[in-house]
């Protein structure tokens, strides 16, 4: 589930200048957080409140166990690394992943204001042609690795997003300081529901992102993940 996930599954998976801490200490406030243990470092991740039905269903997850020991099964260099496939679990080599999940959906809660900067934790879907509504994956989720962003690409995103509905769409002022800044994939923006970001560990996120993957994007060697709530 991410921009293509498996075969029904798309990327289930899209001033003022404040360097990357300054930004996460500005509006982190009470925000619950996840710390993602990985096989090449830990992450930490804060849920925002602005998406209640995708934080409280993660924290749910996690607290549960459910994603412990499950594989990063996408990862592609320059775009994002995707987990939360329970069938990814003690999975073995070569065996297609992307289609799993705890047997629910969860109603889509995009918000202008979530943008897929680096960093972006987001939730996986199924592509519009089969989820019109956008509802999101019940576990699956990918986290934005991204590339440099230019004002001339948000400027096409901008008229593709309002040629697609109809509707006026433009980034803010920071939003386009934090595309300049970090990058990302901003071709994603207004299709899936952003609900955190990483606040401590891009450089892990660099590392799953450079693992050499087979032709269906899954690493060859295995990096699993382990999360912990935090507060």
């Amino acid at each position: 589930m991410v921009v293509s996930f498996s075969r029904t599954m798309v990327l289930m998976l899209s001033f003022l200048f404040l360097p990357v801490a300054n930004m996460a200490a500005a509006d982190s406030g009470d925000r619950k957080q996840v710390r993602i243990e990985t096989s090449l470092g830990t992450m930490v991740v804060e849920l925002y409140d602005e998406t209640p039905e995708h934080r409280d269903n993660f924290l749910k997850l996690a607290g549960e166990g459910f994603y412990d020991e499950l594989l990063w099964h996408r990862v592609i260099k320059g775009f994002m690394a995707q987990g939360g496939d329970p069938d990814s679990r003690n999975a073995e080599s070569g065996v297609r992943l992307g289609s799993g999940g705890p047997g629910y959906t969860v109603p889509a809660e995009i918000d202008p204001q979530f943008i897929h900067v680096k960093g972006a934790l987001a939730a996986a879907r199924q592509g519009d042609q089969v989820n019109p509504a956008r509802r999101s994956s019940g576990s699956q989720f990918y986290i934005v690795q991204g590339r440099d962003v230019s004002q001339q690409m948000l400027q096409g995103v901008v008229r593709n997003i309002a040629q697609a509905t109809g509707e006026s769409f433009s980034y803010t002022p920071d939003q386009i300081a934090q595309y300049t800044e970090l990058g990302g994939t901003p071709h994603l923006d207004m299709q899936y529901t952003v609900f955190g970001r990483v606040i401590e560990g891009l450089d892990v996120l660099d590392a799953i992102c450079e693992a050499t993957s087979t032709r269906s994007n899954r690493p060859l060697e295995d990096i699993t993940m382990r999360m912990e709530i935090l507060n």
